[in-house]
């Protein structure tokens, strides 16, 4: 019996246009939020500031900076908290004396609540920020904002090592019991900063 021939497939209607929308950064802060992640809201001028309390407020002595973040996100910072630049030979015991990691991102999903790093210059490599307990990551906004997967997709190169953060890291056993930070950060926090980023 001779096999049928396939039938076309239609094109699905996507939304795959990226129109900046202050309605997304609001789903998106609300989105991470329910996913137990921590969203911090602030501008250019105040992010050093911002990132200065958060690593006080953590008690960090140390944080694990990739090799191009913007100098001025720490320079709030002080001098006793140890800058740690990444390098590649980095062991995981050594990774997890560490106590917090400080990234930007290639772009947020709102719908989702979903934070996507790609390994670019300002976010290290993947495992950066899977192994210490404590990730800032910042996101520009609304340029790092998408509403949904669709429209993140051509925004990505498929060709680069892409980590998709819904929250920190959880998982929960047979009694539904949640236990965080099995296999990431235990504690992630979100600061999205409008005007763009300082440099």
């Amino acid at each position: 019996m001779a096999d049928a021939p396939e039938a076309p497939v239609p094109d699905r209607d996507y939304l795959d246009t990226h129109t900046p929308d202050s309605r997304a950064v609001d789903l998106l802060a609300e989105n991470l939020a329910d996913y137990r992640a921590i969203v911090h809201r602030t501008d250019a001028e105040g992010l050093p500031a911002l990132i200065a309390r958060l690593l006080a407020r953590r008690g960090a002595r140390t944080v694990l900076v990739p090799p191009l973040l913007p100098s001025s996100w720490l320079s709030a910072t002080p001098a006793e908290v140890a800058r740690v630049q990444d390098g590649a030979g980095d062991t995981a015991r050594e990774l997890d004396a560490l106590d917090s990691v400080v990234t930007g991102c290639a772009l947020a999903v709102a719908e989702t609540g979903t934070i996507v790093l790609d390994a670019a210059p300002d976010q290290g490599r993947r495992r950066i920020t899977l192994v210490p307990d404590h990730h800032i990551c910042v996101v520009s906004v609304p340029d790092q904002v998408v509403t949904s997967v669709p429209q993140a997709m051509p925004r990505l190169d498929p060709t680069r090592p892409l980590t998709w953060i819904s929250g920190p890291s959880a998982t929960s056993d047979i009694e539904l019991d949640r236990v965080e930070g099995v296999h990431g950060p235990r504690t992630l926090e979100v600061v999205l900063v409008t005007e763009g980023p300082a440099g």
